[in-house]
């Protein structure tokens, strides 16, 4: 591939393929139809891992981040944030720190609404976030985000009143816009979006109909990153869960790895969420 490749990676938490009926999968209503046309693209991938049990996010997380079967090493599928072992992991086994090993710019665009973008409670930090301070030294924060240098967890704000945020709601196409800037900018650009795994356990539809509504209209528009030259878009999740109204917890489905752009088509016969990391690394 080209030395001058741009990627964009967009990782959507608990976002699985399942039914094609509506009424199980909210993720095939016809109110959807953007995310209908982005999902049938995908090349459906195993979340798994030759593990019993059902996936977890932090293994999850580190094996599609990190291109290693966690939950293999760790011997069980692990939730919410990695605890110290798998911490130190990921610390060594990061796409972030392979990037830069290569001598590549990577960044991640998510923005934190803190004070002190070093001042995370290490029982807070989730894999993301091990990952940007391992490999980039800090985390985006409010002046990056109020100057659209970066993009919320919930893409328009709406969550951030509750943690003091005075400012106005954004929309999904700002937002977007705001996440094509950045990734215009750097080597490799991971944004992280986990509010359909919190409304997949709520089983709350009107939670899961506006997380379902705000990615309708914001993932088409940042998928148009793959239609330039030397530009490549992807999506990814680390387990299924919204994707099915019967369960409130996650689910055994393949997820869904979306590759749209320059060096789209090694990504065609991967087969889990360990394979992802060295996928992208071959293209550098």
């Amino acid at each position: 591939m080209s030395n001058g490749l741009k990627i964009l990676f967009i990782f959507v938490d608990g976002f699985g393929l399942g039914s094609d009926n509506p009424v199980v999968n909210p993720l095939r209503d016809s109110r959807f139809t953007n995310l209908g046309k982005l999902l049938d693209s995908a090349i459906p991938i195993d979340a798994c891992l030759g593990v019993d049990g059902i996936p977890q996010s932090a293994t999850g997380q580190a094996s599609l981040l990190g291109g290693f079967n966690a939950p293999q090493a760790m011997g069980r599928h692990i939730e919410g944030f990695p605890p110290p072992r798998l911490k130190k992991l990921i610390e060594k086994e990061n796409i972030f720190s392979k990037l830069r090993k290569l001598g590549k710019a990577p960044t991640f665009a998510n923005a934190y609404w803190i004070d002190d973008p070093l001042n995370i409670p290490l029982n807070r930090q989730s894999v993301t976030t091990v990952m940007a301070l391992t490999a980039n030294g800090k985390v985006r924060h409010k002046d990056e985000l109020l100057n659209g240098k970066a993009v919320n967890h919930d893409i328009t704000r709406w969550t951030m009143h509750e943690r003091g945020y005075d400012g106005p709601h954004i929309s999904e196409e700002e937002a977007a816009a705001h996440l094509l800037t950045v990734a215009a900018e750097h080597d490799f650009t991971l944004y992280e979006y986990f509010l359909t795994d919190r409304a997949g356990h709520s089983g709350n539809p009107e939670l899961i109909f506006q997380c379902l509504k705000s990615l309708e209209k914001f993932l088409p528009i940042t998928a148009t990153f793959g239609n330039h030259p030397n530009q490549l878009f992807l999506l990814c999740s680390d387990h299924g869960n919204i994707e099915d109204r019967t369960t409130r917890t996650h689910t055994l489905n393949p997820v869904p790895l979306i590759a749209i752009g320059d060096g789209a088509e090694h990504f065609q016969s991967l087969e889990n969420l360990a394979d992802v990391t060295p996928a992208i690394l071959r293209l550098f």
